[in-house]
C-alpha cells in the first residue's frame, strides 16, 4: 500500500479541448422556413444573378442555427458534405 499526501495530480491531456463526437448528428434550431427562388428578371428580362441557379419546384428553403459548432466537421466550408434532416416535435 502507497500514500502519498499533497501530491499533484498527473500530467496528461487538458480537459479544455474540443469534445469528439460520438455520432454524426449534430442538434440544431429550425429558424425560418421560406418557398425556392424564383427568377430575378431586370428591366430588359435578363436574369440579374450572376451565378445561374435553379431551385426544385417543390424545394423549401430551410435557415437552421446549431447551437455548437463544435460539433460540425472542421472542413465543413471546404468540402461537400450529404444532410439527411430528422425532425423530431418538441
Amino acid at each position: 500500500m502507497e500514500i502519498i499526501i499533497g501530491s499533484t495530480p498527473p500530467l496528461g491531456p487538458s480537459d479544455d479541448s474540443p469534445k469528439v463526437r460520438e455520432s454524426n448528428t449534430v442538434e440544431a434550431k429550425l429558424l425560418h422556413v421560406r418557398p425556392p427562388r424564383r427568377g430575378i428578371a431586370g428591366p430588359s428580362g435578363a436574369e440579374r444573378r450572376m451565378k445561374k441557379t435553379c431551385d426544385p419546384i417543390n424545394g423549401r428553403v430551410l435557415t437552421l442555427m446549431v447551437m455548437d459548432g463544435n460539433t460540425l466537421p472542421k472542413d465543413i466550408e471546404k468540402a461537400n458534405y450529404r444532410v439527411s434532416l430528422r425532425f423530431h416535435r418538441m
